[in-house]
């Protein structure tokens, strides 16, 4: 009875493959590889690598940001060494300059880790993790310092205590502020981003009114500490800043799947069975232990991870964040180490990078902004 109704509707009974799978150009039906044919007849997958050519141009991505991390890196070990290349002289020196290349490493991986995590969480390409007032907190421990000690307020803030203690109080701030807004009445991640704007301008104003009220002197040697410098870290951070950012970013990656659910929204992720509210205040709190230990080391950099992040999306074209976050954070390594490696050699500014940062990042920005339309 099947095979005459199957003749009857034109169907041929032997046949397995639906046959609008095979009616427009032979479309090849396999669920099993959730593959099709696009009406140009290339054929494309459902995952995170969607065809041929999108693994290809991922592998060229990456092999080019490889290829130029290295150049850099080996530009910044051995140009300008004045030693004769290998004496013990020439490895003194390019041992001290790999504290710098661990520096650099430490804030591109902290920043593009944070960057993306933070965007995936809001739902939002445009925002930053400096929204919630983690480089006005910065700025205004720095300036309370000199306010109330002059000088030697700086060099109070020097130190390992000192280092530990400003991560301690970024993580604290955002922990409270990410408790208190989304597990209270309104459970609103907007209404958290308002806030954290409102705090973060608060701050900023009662910084400048310090700021305002100190000797030229004082106020010369502050400045030097308000904008992002790799010179501000120090070798003694680092064993305490990589292990901890290893460790926020290493559960970051552990947990890419449940990214990749909550980049779909809310109402998507609890369907999927993620609870989406305890996952986003989890990524937030992880975000402001990567934010915290970056600025801490080296001070703020406010469009470094929305460069990346934005380059990262562009580039990879993918929803997968373990493809994302090694192509931030490669994209992260090249633009700061190349902008160290130009300033160092062709300005002799070799603290300055944020010039060059925040130049780039402001033109991405002014670019996707006007694409967009809308924040």
């Amino acid at each position: 009875m099947t095979t005459q109704l199957d003749r009857a509707r034109g169907r041929d009974p032997r046949r397995t493959t639906p046959p609008e799978a095979t009616s427009a150009g032979e479309r090849g039906w396999a669920p099993a590889e959730h593959a099709a044919r696009t009406p140009e007849g290339r054929t494309r997958r459902s995952g995170a690598i969607t065809s041929r050519r999108h693994a290809l141009r991922y592998a060229a991505v990456m092999a080019l940001l490889g290829s130029l991390s290295l150049f850099f890196t080996l530009g910044i070990l051995g140009y300008g060494n004045p030693m004769p290349f290998g004496s013990s002289g020439y490895w003194l020196i390019a041992q001290m300059r790999v504290e710098t290349l661990l520096i650099i490493g430490v804030v591109t991986f902290c920043q593009a880790m944070a960057t993306v995590a933070f965007q995936t969480a809001t739902n939002n390409r445009i925002i930053t993790p400096s929204i919630m007032g983690f480089e006005s907190l910065y700025i205004a421990i720095q300036t309370g310092a000199v306010f109330f000690f002059g000088i030697a307020g700086v060099t109070m803030l020097t130190g390992l205590p000192q280092f530990l203690m400003q991560a301690a109080a970024m993580v604290l701030f955002a922990t409270i502020l990410y408790s208190w807004l989304l597990s209270g009445r309104f459970s609103n991640i907007h209404i958290m981003l308002l806030v954290g704007v409102v705090i973060g301008g608060g701050l900023g104003s009662l910084s400048t009114f310090m700021q305002r009220v100190l000797t030229p002197s004082e106020f010369d040697v502050l400045t030097a500490r308000l904008f992002g410098n790799i010179g501000n870290g120090r070798a003694e951070y680092l064993p305490y800043a990589i292990p901890i950012a290893l460790l926020a970013g290493g559960v970051l990656w552990w947990r890419a799947r449940r990214l990749n659910v909550v980049a779909l929204g809310r109402n998507t992720a609890d369907n999927l069975g993620v609870n989406h509210k305890r996952e986003v205040m989890f990524i937030l709190l992880l975000v402001s232990v990567l934010m915290a230990m970056s600025t801490s080391l080296v001070g703020p950099m406010t469009f470094l991870g929305f460069l990346v992040a934005t380059l990262a999306y562009q580039f990879a074209d993918t929803y997968s964040h373990r493809m994302l976050f090694p192509m931030a954070m490669l994209i992260g390594y090249t633009v700061l180490a190349g902008a160290y490696f130009i300033m160092r050699n062709v300005f002799y500014a070799e603290g300055a990078v944020t010039l060059i940062i925040e130049l780039l990042g402001g033109i991405v920005f002014l670019i996707v902004l006007m694409r967009k339309g809308r924040l």
